[in-house]
């Protein structure tokens, strides 16, 4: 199955009752050889409004931080989420939802073959990393499973409401971003970063 294919189904998955309330799935944004994949816990309102993940304010703070390490969406990442539809009034993403969801979290990440994964958030932290993964202490540091890297951040919009800690999450980035010369041959095209 390529991309596209895996897309198209996506777009009409039933699997679980968040269809009943979704306006658009949210698939993912960024290229389809990404060698870094970013994941997210869910779509929030402007999300499911574009159909696109990180689109609001929480978004542009991430599109920021992207930028600061010469990431960006539409050349050299992917972005997705544990959960394609929305949470109604954002909650998180109820246990039968997400285990729901996450096969196409899985052929998307088979798709792409990435050699860094980084979780935005407690939530994709536990559901990729550790489900008893403790944020405010191991944000930052790399976790190898079955030759992927795997990393957490904090969640762009926990940031919003809490600015104190964007120096942590911007620390983070700046590991990710070493990281990324030492382990990913494509992320950076050559000359740059």
């Amino acid at each position: 199955m390529d991309f596209e294919t895996l897309r198209q189904e996506c777009l009409t998955c039933t699997r679980c009752s968040l269809c009943e309330t979704r306006k658009n799935v949210v698939f993912g944004q960024g290229v389809p050889d990404a060698e870094v994949l970013f994941v997210g816990e869910g779509p929030g309102a402007n999300e499911d409004e574009q159909g696109l993940p990180f689109v609001g304010r929480s978004g542009q703070l991430l599109d920021h931080y992207l930028a600061a390490i010469d990431l960006d969406r539409g050349k050299n990442v992917f972005i997705a989420n544990i959960v394609k539809c929305r949470p109604p009034e954002n909650r998180d993403p109820l246990p039968e939802e997400s285990a729901a969801c996450l096969p196409w979290l899985r052929q998307q990440f088979r798709l792409l073959k990435p050699k860094i994964v980084v979780c935005l958030g407690r939530i994709a932290a536990q559901q990729l990393i550790d489900p008893k993964f403790p944020i405010m202490k191991q944000h930052g540091q790399f976790f190898e499973k079955q030759g992927t890297l795997f990393m957490a951040t904090l969640h762009p919009a926990a940031l919003l409401r809490n600015p104190n800690n964007k120096p942590l999450a911007f620390a983070d980035f700046a590991a990710l971003r070493d990281k990324i010369h030492e382990v990913c041959l494509h992320t950076y095209a050559p000359g740059e970063g």
